[in-house]
């Protein structure tokens, strides 16, 4: 039955502050929650009318998410559900409720209830003015206070009226709720300092950010994550991402591998647990005398398991070699799955991204990204998670088989050492962040350097991309300076906490030793368990800290993952279904970026077997007809039909199956020429590449090369001349044999002679085709069935050749000028010409009497 005999327990008073070698319980736990609870509404109440006259609510999307806060919030509900168990507790146990636990419980509930309210109006508002880190000086002062009162606890580490002899249960649950107490308040004392659920900045400062052009920021293509941005931030959506690589979907014996290596993870955990059990008994049994058969089989026993075990942690026995044999198979499928899924992705991407694209950046991205998930596995599956599981096993085995103090010390050193680890971790995860960012930035101007050697040449600017080579590495030489110096700094915390935590075990079992409670077994159970959960705890930071690098390097490959398709194909969209080939744009409109439009109001037809050539000044938008009709962008207004169905209504690789493009630069694999002809259809047999070549008037001059169809072209096609190169471009073209053929500008570049042969070729691909040309020189498309005139976005003039010089027009003028800068030119040719003969001709002589 519960009782309430008077506000102190029996024989005892308030006045009395200190008795029996420690502080009274009824003046401690009648002062403390009293002198909380006056700061929390004095401080509490100043705080909230100060945010209530001189704040202002934020706006949701300035207000950051932050699992930490939670993590805040969850400790202070947390904390008041303890205080009040803590009295329920007392009153269900039948024994004396003294009226100091009830004030205790109820002015304690009330504070913390308290806090939690001004927690929540400090993340809704906000004080324009700018403001420290951390969060207010009420709630920080209140958590300080709350850690401080709770180490008051151990001024009575020798009074029989606190719960530190656990010689009952009602000591053992007071122990265990002080525990609670002690770690919730100086948790949310040390969080407070950084205060994770408000922003980083004044809010007036925010909302100016907010209010500026967002093109002027400066972001890079794969859009880098602030600087101090934790890496754990979208943790949920980015374990979702690696799901699918998790689990070898289809693959029952991978399935089956995976199955196996977590069970023998779960059998390492067992003989973790064994071997210093086993060599405890050794040692007893030597010190007891017992017989040599007994000794024997332990001895044997404990080899057995330490051969399972391996050095100490199980990095190098039996078990693990055997696991990280069988887990290859599973890393090769994981591997293999994820760079086979962002090659593919790259290639859906839009011609605008790749247009914007840094190839160096994209390839580093691409590159530590894929390694990085294969890490991130590992680490997580049979480190981090084996690690924590032992963390756990041992305390228990500890509470359990010696006694309480064992498991506070290993709880007290480990929690301290994990969050140390991860507070330290995180502050220098910028570090990290600006190293790859510096790295990108060495290897994408190594890249852009050398895919341009030869203009390189051209200006003698080797000393000049040398320099900026040297100077891009520098730069990253000084954040890796800061990213190893931070690590080092790490390591030193991480030794520090492990002396300290095996020195006070050790001292206390040698204690216990001397006082007869302990076996010497028992000291050396205690020191080579503590020393084999220590191995792997050591390596925990560097498995955080590479768990935290993977994040980091997964970065830029989530962005490239989350790179959006611009040109999509509809839900159950149909193939094209070819029939003539007709060609119709109707009121079409177009434009790269907002506010400025590049086609207006297009609208012709080509018929089935005509050509149709497009003119006009640069910039008109004549080559974004082509790429509008190949499909590389969407229309914004209007259609473009092939034989009266709208190419955004079919599928993408329908449509382009139809048709062939001889684009104005041509680039080739560096492979050889006969592979390069044969991408126009990778299926065909060597004969008929040959053909393919006779038929754009190259296969003779591929026969003069020492190698012939097996000649290496180069980087970009580099080892090819300019009409080479265009011809292997229409033998691809060829062998694709497409029935609407696309033209753009493809002779722009080159002499007068070759033009006319590759023309010649050309005409041999448009027999009886449907060929939409985007010509720099008229003279090409004099012969077209209709010649569009574009300007500023629109058609000006529509005809035949003749039709259009007739107008007098925009066409006809054109024609005019292209026709004196040829006469000016052969002039200039011919008097070169004769400029020449004379010098070459030898001066005459005149023989006078």
């Amino acid at each position: 039955m519960v009782f309430i005999q008077g506000y102190c327990e029996t024989n005892s008073s308030i006045s009395r502050t200190w008795v029996d070698e420690g502080i009274s319980p009824c003046f401690y736990f009648t002062l403390v929650p009293s002198i909380l609870l006056t700061m929390a509404f004095f401080l509490g109440t100043v705080h909230c009318v100060f945010y209530q006259k001189y704040g202002t609510a934020m706006e949701p999307k300035f207000i950051p998410r932050s699992r930490l806060y939670g993590f805040q919030l969850a400790l202070s509900v947390l904390l008041i559900f303890q205080f009040a168990g803590g009295a329920v507790w007392r009153a269900a146990s039948g024994g004396e409720l003294p009226g100091y636990a009830v004030l205790y419980g109820c002015f304690s509930a009330l504070a913390w209830g308290w806090s939690v309210a001004l927690l929540r109006v400090e993340r809704r508002r906000a004080l324009l003015m700018s403001r420290t880190r951390g969060h207010s000086a009420a709630l920080l002062l209140f958590w300080a206070v709350a850690f401080s009162a709770e180490n008051l606890a151990f001024v009575s580490w020798f009074s029989p009226h606190w719960w530190w002899g656990l010689e009952n249960a009602e000591q053992q649950v007071q122990f265990f709720l002080w525990l609670m107490r002690y770690t919730g308040t100086g948790l949310l004392f040390f969080i407070g300092l950084k205060a994770p659920g408000l922003p980083r900045k004044p809010y007036m400062l925010l909302i100016n950010e907010d209010e500026r052009d967002v093109e002027g920021s400066g972001r890079g293509l794969l859009g880098g994550p602030e600087e101090n941005q934790s890496t754990w931030l979208g943790f949920r959506k980015k374990v979702r991402v690696l799901l699918p690589y998790m689990w070898p979907r289809g693959n029952t014996f991978l399935q089956l591998l995976v199955v196996f290596c977590l069970t023998l993870l779960g059998i390492e955990r067992v003989v973790n647990v064994f071997v210093p059990i086993y060599y405890k008994n050794i040692v007893n049994k030597l010190t007891d005398g017992s017989s040599w058969r007994s000794l024997a089989t332990t001895v044997c026993l404990y080899v057995l398991l330490k051969f399972l075990q391996g050095g100490g942690a199980g990095a190098s026995g039996f078990i693990s070699n055997l696991r990280s044999f069988l887990w290859i198979r599973v890393q090769q499928f994981t591997n293999r799955v994820v760079q086979v899924r962002l090659f593919s992705h790259l290639h859906s991407l839009s011609l605008r991204w790749h247009l914007g694209r840094k190839t160096g950046d994209v390839l580093r991205s691409i590159d530590r990204g894929t390694t990085s998930i294969n890490s991130l596995l590992s680490y997580i599956v049979f480190s981090i998670i084996p690690t924590m599981a032992d963390i756990v096993i041992s305390i228990i085995y500890f509470i359990t088989n010696f006694n309480a103090w064992f498991g506070l010390i290993v709880f007290v050193c480990m929690g301290l050492y994990l969050t140390l680890t991860i507070i330290i971790t995180e502050w220098r995860t910028k570090y990290r962040r600006d190293m790859n960012q510096k790295d990108n930035n060495a290897k994408t101007k190594a890249v852009d350097s050398l895919l341009n050697f030869e203009t390189v040449k051209y200006y003698n600017a080797e000393n000049y991309e040398v320099g900026r080579f040297e100077d891009a590495i520098l730069k990253y030489q000084v954040s890796e300076w800061k990213a190893q110096a931070s690590l080092a700094f790490l390591n030193q915390t991480q030794n520090v906490i492990i002396g300290g935590g095996l020195l006070a075990g050790s001292l206390l079992c040698a204690y216990f030793v001397t006082e007869g409670k302990f076996q010497v077994g028992d000291f050396v159970l205690f020191g080579s368990y503590i020393i084999q959960l220590y191995t792997p705890l050591n390596w925990f930071g560097t498995y955080y800290r590479m768990i935290q690098n993977s994040f980091i390097d997964m970065e830029s490959m989530f962005k490239l993952f989350e790179e959006d398709e611009e040109v999509k194909d509809e839900v159950n969209a149909g193939s094209l279904q070819y029939k003539k080939g007709m060609v119709e744009f109707k009121n079409v409109y177009f434009n790269y970026v907002d506010g400025k439009q590049i086609l207006k109001d297009v609208s012709f037809t080509v018929l089935p077997g005509q050509t149709c050539a497009v003119v006009g000044p640069s910039g008109s938008g004549k080559s974004t007809i082509m790429r509008l009709l190949f499909r590389f962008y969407d229309v914004q207004g209007g259609c473009i039909n092939i034989d009266g169905q709208d190419i955004a209504k079919v599928t993408q690789r329908s449509l382009r199956a139809h048709i062939g493009v001889v684009p104005q630069d041509t680039v080739l694999f560096n492979d050889t020429i006969r592979d390069n002809i044969r991408y126009g259809r990778v299926s065909a047999c060597d004969h008929e590449v040959e053909e393919a070549a006779l038929a754009a008037d190259i296969h003779d001059k591929i026969m003069t090369f020492p190698e012939g169809y097996d000649t290496q072209v180069g980087e970009r096609g580099l080892k090819l001349s300019g009409g080479e190169k265009q011809r292997v471009a229409i033998a691809r073209t060829i062998l694709k044999a497409p029935q609407i053929v696309l033209l753009d500008e493809a002779t722009s570049a080159l002499d007068t002679q070759t033009e006319r042969n590759i023309q010649t070729s050309l005409a041999k691909v448009c027999i009886n085709r449907t060929t939409v040309v985007v010509a720099h020189r008229l003279s090409t498309i004099i012969g077209a069935d209709q010649i569009l005139v574009i300007s500023d976005g629109r058609i000006a003039e529509r005809g035949r050749h003749e039709e259009l010089l007739l107008k007098g027009g925009l066409y006809s003028d054109m024609w005019m000028r292209q026709q004196q800068a040829q006469d000016t030119d052969s002039s200039s040719d011919t008097e070169a010409k004769d400029l020449t003969s004379e010098k070459l001709q030898p001066p005459s002589t005149s023989s006078g009497h």
